[in-house]
């Protein structure tokens, strides 16, 4: 709240019973926004429109998924394809499948629903009305933030560890209007019960995870994410090109099922050979 203040009285420029007002008001900043719906993208940790690309030492707790672009799109998984056709299976994804496009039915239809859902979603986190603009000059290195709307017309930059300070309950949007960028070893925590699956970082042009990184919340980016060597993001990578995971690992923050359409009907023995 103190940056806060800090960057309200720089702005202001004003007499100083006008800025007694403006500080006076900056309190109702804390009241928490409405979480941003993510529809049926919320079943995915990875969501992407052009492909996923995984590394060694890649690990992905939750379902992943490419539409339009179909499976070989997904590259460095490993993947095996299921007998019903519907998904995949790689040892580098724990406690879900993969899922594209080219599947067989009714995955096309739910992986468009899906791609859908994350550019609605990606929306309405761009036109919530702002508290606070361009808190930091577009770095918050070393802040505490409360819950809120945040808005950058520049990039985002956290080369100093972030605290996010709130309730269970409390919801953070962050709007970015050009890159994000989280430098190596740098961490966004979370203190007061403050929960990942809450915070909606809605991203134009880029975001980096750095090496050794963790980040908390939900990406919603226009371009492609990266989640660099070693680090840990807990929450949900949704990208409108592309997400590259280079022995990292993203861990959905929700339960994630599969897609509506589960994991199709039991699978089938294969016949057994005559010999």
């Amino acid at each position: 709240m103190k940056n806060l203040m800090e960057t309200v009285q720089a702005r202001a420029g004003r007499p100083a019973l006008l800025l007694g007002v403006l500080l006076a008001a900056v309190p109702a900043f804390g009241a928490s926004p409405l979480a941003v719906n993510l529809g049926s993208a919320a079943n995915f940790s990875v969501l992407a429109k052009t492909g996923i690309q995984a590394g060694s030492g890649t690990q992905v707790v939750g379902n992943i998924g490419v539409a339009p672009a179909a499976a070989t799109y997904m590259t460095g998984f490993g993947l095996v394809e299921d007998f019903s056709g519907r998904f995949s299976t790689s040892s580098l994804i724990e406690d879900g499948m993969a899922y594209a496009s080219d599947y067989s039915l009714p995955t096309p239809t739910e992986m468009t629903k899906a791609i859908g859902d994350m550019q609605a979603a990606y929306t309405d986190a761009a036109g919530r009305a702002p508290g606070a603009t361009e808190l930091g000059a577009g770095n918050i290195s070393g802040m505490t933030l409360v819950a809120g709307v945040y808005r950058w017309s520049s990039g985002l930059l956290i080369n100093t560890d972030v605290t996010l300070s709130g309730s269970p309950t409390d919801v953070w949007i962050f709007q970015v209007a050009q890159t994000l960028t989280l430098a190596n070893g740098i961490h966004v925590n979370l203190i007061g019960g403050a929960q990942a699956s809450n915070i909606y970082w809605q991203v134009a042009m880029g975001s980096s995870l750095g090496t050794g990184s963790v980040f908390n919340g939900n990406i919603l980016d226009q371009t492609a994410i990266v989640v660099n060597t070693g680090a840990v993001m807990n929450g949900k990578a949704l990208a409108q090109t592309a997400v590259t995971v280079i022995g990292s690992s993203i861990r959905s923050t929700t339960p994630v099922a599969g897609i509506g359409i589960s994991h199709g009907p039991p699978r089938r023995p294969p016949p057994t050979k005559a010999w």
